[in-house]
């Protein structure tokens, strides 16, 4: 666990996992970020350690007593014990949203199990199909609340979003106390998504 000012983040490779004491309205499963996946090196040793502390595993998933819904993978020839896989969007188009992710952040096209994906660096942005006639719904309060991206230029970038008509739902702002810069947007299926500059490495 790390700590940057008042926040509390747990460190994982290819992502930061910012822990928020506030109650969450819902979990995950139902709103547009459905979950998350790590990938494992020992299957098996991750899943003892979870029943240990009474955490229920179904199969790859993982319940968490908060609501937050966690895939395992197991990737054996990785070198280190955990790392970030991908996040599970669920929306009721799925290329719109792929295309929006390419659009405004340069993601790659991708698939995964036959489903569209967008790209970043080693981790990826997978979409799921809704089911029923209901869209999921937004992700703010849920226990995942937002997902985030490392930006550079952020301003600039911000003022750039702002002009193409994305919905800008907390504006650039400088967190000097943290070291830090800013700002919330929210995606046309109602994830929200914090953008930062100076996160990583801290």
């Amino acid at each position: 666990m790390t700590k940057t000012g008042t926040l509390e983040m747990l460190r994982l490779p290819g992502v930061y996992i910012i822990i928020n004491r506030a109650e969450p309205t819902a979990g995950s499963v139902g709103s547009t970020a459905d979950h998350f996946g790590l990938s494992v090196k020992d299957l098996n040793d991750i899943k003892a350690k979870l029943a240990a502390v009474n955490v229920q595993v179904q199969g790859p998933f993982v319940g968490m007593p908060d609501g937050l819904r966690l895939e395992l993978l197991e990737d054996k020839a990785q070198t280190l014990p955990v790392v970030m896989h991908h996040i599970h969007l669920t929306t009721q188009n799925g290329e719109m949203a792929r295309q929006w992710y390419v659009k405004t952040f340069g993601a790659g096209i991708g698939s995964r199990r036959n489903l569209p994906s967008a790209m970043f660096n080693g981790n990826e942005v997978d979409f799921l199909p809704a089911n029923g006639p209901t869209a999921p719904a937004p992700t703010k309060g849920r226990t995942i609340d937002h997902i985030g991206f490392e930006v550079k230029n952020l301003e600039a970038f911000v003022k750039k979003l702002q002009a193409d008509g994305v919905t800008i739902d907390a504006p650039y702002r400088e967190m000097l106390n943290l070291g830090l810069k800013i700002g919330f947007i929210v995606d046309p299926i109602g994830t929200r998504i914090e953008l930062t500059e100076g996160l990583a490495g801290k």
